[in-house]
């Protein structure tokens, strides 16, 4: 009987399908990589090597975690002809914009069709929830080390050779709901307007919560269209 058992068909075109590159992924608050695990089948499946930045969001500085997401996509680069793209989810995108911000990677190499990024409902414009939970007795300790970048209120600018893609979601089903009113369309803890950046290359909005970002079939052939294309449509 588990001689003739049905593989599921994504196991098959990860199988079959060449390698296009590596993607560095840089996960969100509290959260460690393996939350992943669907998207990286599916980035696979489409030639995309997934691999994870480990960091703690309670115990590291943005700065250090962003040193270290240079020292690995610099590592990876100079292992592969092949690109080496960037996703970060939540703040895991704002660890990328930091890095890049901190010019801790030749713009020259990491740019054009050999790297690209896309950010999964992260806060770039700030982030109401954070703010309010923030204000709890014990809301900055909650949040740890990392999470300071998403409570700075500076205004940002993708002014890097990198092209961005940003996917929002607009499905209301999460904790943040019960903390703070979002502003208009919001995945439950992202509104979607927190999510638009000035100079990015595209933006794209799905019917996804923010934790469905990354379980969303429908997210990771956008991701994997972007990774390619430069474009999600």
């Amino acid at each position: 009987m588990s001689g003739n058992r049905t593989r599921p068909p994504e196991a098959d075109a990860a199988a079959a399908a060449p390698l296009r590159g590596t993607v560095l992924y840089v996960h969100g608050l509290w959260q460690t990589g393996v939350e992943s695990f669907l998207l990286r089948r599916r980035l696979a499946a489409y030639g995309w090597k997934l691999r994870v930045l480990p960091y703690s969001s309670v115990g590291e500085r943005p700065e250090s975690i962003a040193r270290r997401c240079a020292r690995e996509a610099l590592r990876i680069a100079a292992s592969t002809a092949l690109p080496v793209h960037l996703l970060g989810h939540s703040l895991g995108g704002l660890i990328i914009y930091r890095m890049f911000e901190m010019g801790l990677i030749e713009a020259d190499r990491f740019s054009g069709d050999f790297c690209r990024a896309v950010f999964l409902g992260s806060p770039v414009r700030g982030t109401r929830c954070g703010l309010a939970l923030s204000r709890w007795k014990h809301g900055r300790r909650l949040f740890g080390l990392a999470a300071a970048e998403l409570l700075d209120p500076q205004p940002r600018e993708w002014r890097f050779p990198v092209q961005l893609g940003i996917i929002a979601g607009d499905l209301p089903a999460g904790l943040g709901r019960l903390v703070t009113e979002l502003e208009g369309d919001n995945d439950g803890t992202v509104a979607v307007v927190e999510t638009r950046l000035p100079g990015m290359q595209a933006h794209c909005v799905l019917p996804v919560s923010h934790t469905g970002l990354l379980l969303s079939v429908a997210v990771a052939r956008r991701v994997a269209r972007f990774l390619d294309q430069g474009r999600f449509n």
